[in-house]
């Protein structure tokens, strides 16, 4: 069996970095240097705008509202090249002509020729035009005030199609928040075009749901200025790992034995993370579960031994057998002492191991004793918290949820998965995932005890626990899309199995 390689030496592949709002300034200063002049990155940001306008309408009037920064600087070309093209376009600009400086005044000179700078006003949407916001950029710090909110909100209660330069003015590009909270404003667009890598932003709600269809475009900046950023923030795409495949020697056993211990009361929690263990290449399953219980697992898993034991088992026994390489403990197991022990047993045992559901929510009250376990493990250790169980063994940890899942595994020592509609997997070296792709009907009991069993199905064959979490995020994703709606749970572990065919 062919495990996925480590993470490079260089950083986060190129093909899947995410930029800082720094990096993103630091790629194109680092890109001048290389010999790529400033003005020239500006032609052709601002000509993947006008392009981008032109594939989605037929010309059409036209309102480009510029800032007094960078981002203006590529409305004032992307005005240039519509009009040249045809468009009956108009530039509004937030700010005076003669205050702006470097690459945005001289492509502000150069529109001079082709057409007028108008300022920007209240009320110069009134005719309904499509629009180009190009006044903000993404490191903005401070809620839209003044006329530049005013004509946001115009955009917004128009319902005017809108295309962002970068972001929508108003986003954090870092945090992925409407700044200002709830007296934030932000445009909601049909597209962002953004260039050479996207941000966090992009990815990361509340401002993904501003941002419409993404488009990054290609504006001469060489790949080799990641080398010395070293971007450690991925888009969780298939490029980011590599699924083990089994070699023509493997046996059951060599292709790894997960253990799930399951509890007596919500049995379809446990149920269905082996099942989905099992569907991404498990050899062996075993169900641990309490004395009594063992039918209703028995019948839904023929394929999978079924081991009954009493409340004062010894773990480390159950765990002894060396082949017994990956356990995922906490889906329906139940909050409280008896699990809570459980899971420092599971931890000492050193295997690779997944905590799940209670198996947090039984730390609440004292996380510093899971930590602590985590850190002394032998194994790697993957939490998946959804935003509550998050909250109670995380509850110093704040920002967005890039933040909180980076924070959050360098201060457990494990791999976090924090779930969610745009679900971050961050590795204790602080090398995180944005994952994109889940679909909003994925919101459904029992769809979370499936990504748990998966991320276990990965581990076992000798997936490193940060890709194997990125990994199964992705593919549980996909298989939520390629259901569609009505999806029930126990439909996922049947569909991740045609999602690993083709990824």
């Amino acid at each position: 069996m062919t495990p996925s390689g480590e993470i490079q030496s260089s950083g986060i592949p190129a093909s899947c970095a995410v930029l800082s709002v720094a990096e993103a300034y630091a790629a194109d200063q680092a890109a001048a240097r290389a010999g790529v002049e400033t003005l020239t990155l500006m032609e052709k940001a601002g000509t993947a705008v006008a392009r981008a306008v032109q594939a989605r309408w037929p010309a059409r009037p036209i309102a480009i509202l510029c800032g007094p920064g960078n981002n203006g600087g590529d409305g004032f070309v992307a005005a240039r090249v519509l009009a040249q093209a045809g468009w009956p376009v108009r530039v509004f600009l937030a700010g005076a002509v003669e205050d702006l400086r470097g690459d945005a005044a001289a492509n502000a000179r150069r529109w001079q020729g082709r057409g007028e700078t108008h300022p920007l006003t209240p009320g110069c949407l009134d005719d309904r035009p499509a629009v180009v916001d190009a006044l903000f950029g993404a490191g903005l710090t401070r809620s839209l005030t003044g006329a530049a909110r005013t004509v946001i909100e115009e955009i917004n209660a128009h319902d005017l199609p809108c295309i962002a330069v970068d972001l929508p003015s108003g986003v954090n590009g870092d945090s992925g928040c409407v700044v200002g909270a709830d007296e934030g404003v932000a445009p909601r667009c049909v597209a962002t075009v953004t260039f050479f890598r996207p941000k966090p932003a992009h990815f990361l709600y509340p401002a993904r749901a501003f941002c419409g269809e993404l488009i990054v475009a290609d504006i001469g900046i060489p790949d080799s200025v990641l080398d010395d950023l070293r971007p450690r923030t991925a888009h969780n795409v298939p490029g980011l790992w590599i699924l083990p495949t089994p070699h023509w020697s493997d046996h059951k056993y060599s292709r790894g034995y997960a253990v799930v211990f399951g509890g007596a009361d919500m049995t379809g929690a446990a149920r269905l993370a082996a099942r989905a263990a099992r569907r991404m290449g498990a050899g062996l399953l075993r169900l641990v579960v309490p004395v009594g219980a063992e039918g209703p697992y028995s019948a839904d898993a023929p394929g999978a031994f079924v081991e009954g034991i009493g409340p004062d088992a010894d773990i480390g026994a159950i765990l002894a057998d060396p082949r017994r390489n990956g356990v995922l403990i906490g889906p329906g197991l139940g909050a409280g002492p008896k699990t809570r022990a459980w899971v420092l047993e599971v931890l000492a045992a050193g295997r690779a191991t997944v905590l799940d559901a209670d198996a947090l929510t039984s730390f609440a009250d004292d996380p510093i004793t899971l930590f602590t376990a985590i850190r002394a493990a032998h194994g790697p250790v993957v939490l998946t918290p959804h935003d509550g169980e998050f909250s109670r063994i995380f509850s110093d940890i704040a920002g967005s949820r890039l933040v909180r899942a980076r924070v959050a595994a360098a201060e457990s020592g494990a791999t976090v998965v924090l779930k969610g509609a745009d679900t971050v997997a961050a590795a204790p070296d602080v090398h995180a995932a944005i994952a994109s792709n889940a679909p909003p009907w994925l919101a459904t009991g029992g769809s979370g005890d499936v990504l748990a069993g998966a991320i276990l199905g990965l581990l076992v064959q000798g997936m490193p626990a940060w890709q194997a979490a990125c990994a199964a995020v992705w593919l549980h994703g996909a298989a939520g899309h390629r259901l569609g709606r009505g999806l029930i749970a126990e439909d996922l572990p049947e569909t991740l199995a045609q999602v690993v065919k083709t990824p």
